[in-house]
């Protein structure tokens, strides 16, 4: 049994991206969606979709790299563990790297970029960062 299906997934990609491997297939969570889909909207994946054809549903993320053959990603760390939660109010959100990466937190208005709530003048859970 998984305690932090989170974990796993960045993980994955930290391993898939190490080997450059061209994408990865996880089990299926909402939470990982919206995650995926922010990695996405950012431009660090090409791809990020859910797979209904199997049971049960996977994610297929499809990796980046640039000319060089580089990965879009050089770092992402899980921040907020399930033994020890880390939570930001509006005023604490994280620069990631002078604002060039980003802080991906979990808010009362769902799944979004420290510079989403900063806008928005939320805080939530800090899920993980990513540069």
């Amino acid at each position: 049994m998984m305690t932090d299906p989170i974990a796993d997934m960045l993980t994955r990609v930290r391993n898939a991206l190490a080997v450059s491997k061209a994408e990865v297939v996880l089990p299926f969570s909402k939470i990982k969606y919206e995650v995926a889909k922010i990695l996405k909207k950012e431009g660090y994946l090409s791809e990020a979709e859910k797979v209904e054809e199997q049971f049960p549903p996977v994610l297929k993320l499809v990796l980046k790299y640039n000319a060089n053959a580089a990965p879009a990603i050089t770092h992402i760390k899980r921040i907020s563990k399930p033994g020890r939660r880390v939570y930001l109010s509006c005023e604490n959100l994280p620069y990631v790297l002078n604002d060039l990466g980003i802080a991906v937190l979990s808010t009362s208005k769902g799944v979004m970029t420290n510079k989403q709530a900063r806008r928005a003048k939320i805080g939530g859970e800090y899920i993980c960062e990513v540069w």
